[in-house]
């Protein structure tokens, strides 16, 4: 792959196929990969003088094409990576955009710091996490990712490089978290994290019969809890609709962990090499016969009946093996077959996340399509002006994509998406794949999307960044913020 080419990007730049994290979107675009700042305001020169629009490309982690960029060009920013500078007495870090939460927390975890925020898998990077801005298991007590931000620094497509902050910049700061990569690249983050005494949390399972038992449930442990999060059987019917398992994690205090520095060594830290007695790595080719609806209806149902017939007896993890659910099973992917599956992560308010959360399991086995892995969490909203937050729940649900469904499974989203919107909910663009810019605009509101369009204006007055998802979900923005001529649809078949 090239890196920055030394003549027209149209004829040198590399041609590839990339897919989002859930695989059921693909797409060819030219790909380069630059290796400093220097290199990438070229690239925003060249890409300008050539009328092509830029995409940014970090580990590939979100599931949709939030990453691709089929009329333009993907910049691959894992290149501009490495931790800039971390005070152990102050748990403040500075890092390029490109560095992954495992390259953080790694550097971190042995002077006893913890990333406030992090997702279910170490690979995004910082300036993926902050453009998405992330959310964990803990977002109601801490926020997102966002929250722990102190600065950024965004090199512009005109070639400016702003330093942004609550009080410097801070409306580009503000729609910068959150903004798909759409305002600049993100070359630098600089971080809070978390004091902890331990390497190990303590863990507090418990089972719930059906949704109003995890509602309740939750809201119970809510007061006393860091992190909780929740397991749906997406199968589950009538009286069981909504049944679960929920996880609640606390820190330890200082002093309750014998031998912090043992815990806190980053070799004790790891995933287990093996689940169930077989290699990680190969256990996808044994999920995939049982990645069906009749197969995944046993999965949940042994998976729940596990969990309430056994004593919920609390336990000690590690912070990787509590947080990094996504990474114990490599590929894990690939068992949902060829087409892949999508995510649909709704945001609903308090006041009506329970009856909508139950509509929307209901409609998905109505339609055929349970969904094959459900997670709830509970959330607050936040200060970011593209945020997905809000005060309430959300529940995110994987749908396996085939070639015979993939019609259904979009309609499936569509009427989901409509329902979430009649109970004034949100959605999130790291997730999402189905959008459209309808459903965008009457979950955030013309006020919110002109806000953005008007500083895209002022930041990218040449439309230079541009994405798929942007042109999907934002339509109204990308248009009137688009100079680059679409590309001739003959030439994206030459390249396949």
């Amino acid at each position: 792959m090239k890196r920055v080419p030394d003549r027209s990007l149209r004829a040198t730049a590399a041609w590839r196929v990339h897919d989002g994290f859930g695989r059921a979107m693909r797409a060819a675009c030219r790909t380069v990969a630059p290796r400093s700042e220097e290199e990438l305001a070229e690239l925003f020169r060249l890409a300008k003088s050539e009328g092509l629009s830029i995409a940014f490309r970090g580990s590939g982690r979100s599931y949709g094409d939030a990453a691709f960029n089929s009329q333009g060009l993907v910049v691959d920013m894992r290149g501009l990576d490495g931790m800039l500078n971390w005070d152990p007495q102050s748990g403040v870090a500075e890092a390029r955009g490109g560095l992954t939460i495992q390259g953080l927390w790694r550097r971190t975890i042995e002077d006893g710091y913890w990333p406030a925020v992090v997702p279910g898998t170490m690979f995004p990077t910082m300036a993926g996490c902050v453009s998405m801005n992330i959310h964990g298991k803990n977002n109601f007590a801490v926020g997102p990712f966002g929250e722990h931000v102190q600065e950024i620094d965004l090199l512009t497509p005109r070639g400016e490089k702003l330093r942004c902050s609550r009080t410097e910049n801070a409306d580009v700061f503000r729609a910068a978290v959150g903004g798909v990569g759409m305002l600049g690249a993100i070359t630098r983050v600089k971080l809070k994290l978390k004091k902890v005494y331990s390497g190990k949390l303590r863990v507090h399972p418990l089972t719930a019969p059906n949704m109003e038992g995890m509602f309740d449930a939750f809201e119970e442990r809510l007061p006393h809890s860091d992190y909780l999060v929740g397991w749906v059987d997406g199968f589950a019917g009538g009286k069981s609709l909504g049944r679960g398992e929920i996880h609640q994690a606390n820190y330890l205090h200082e002093g309750e962990d014998p031998d912090p520095v043992h815990s806190l060594h980053v070799e004790n830290q790891g995933l287990p090499p093996k689940i169930f007695g077989f290699p990680k790595d190969k256990l996808w080719h044994l999920m995939k016969p049982w990645t069906n609806n009749l197969g995944w209806r046993v999965v949940c149902a042994a998976k729940y009946w596990a969990s309430a017939l056994k004593p919920h007896t609390p336990y000690l993890q590690s912070h990787v093996a509590f947080a990094f659910l996504l990474d114990y099973v490599p590929n894990w992917r690939l068992a949902y077959g060829p087409e892949g599956l999508i995510q649909v992560q709704i945001f609903v308010p308090h006041a009506t996340a329970r009856a909508c959360f139950a509509d929307v399991l209901k409609m998905a086995q109505e339609h055929g399509e349970p969904t094959y892995l459900a997670v709830m969490k509970r959330h607050r909203p936040d200060e970011f002006l593209m945020t997905h937050a809000l005060d309430g729940w959300s529940l995110a649900m994987d749908y396996r994509v085939t070639a015979k469904n993939r019609e259904r499974i979009w309609k499936l989203a569509h009427a989901i998406h409509a329902r979430v919107i009649a109970a004034g909910g949100k959605f999130y663009f790291a997730k999402d794949a189905v959008l459209r810019g309808e459903d965008v605009a009457a979950s955030y509101g013309a006020e919110k999307l002109a806000q953005f369009g008007a500083l895209k204006q002022r930041l990218d007055p040449d439309g230079v960044l541009s994405s798929d998802l942007f042109r999907r979900a934002l339509p109204s923005v990308a248009a009137s913020a688009s100079s680059a001529p679409p590309q001739d649809p003959n030439e994206l078949l030459r390249a396949n």
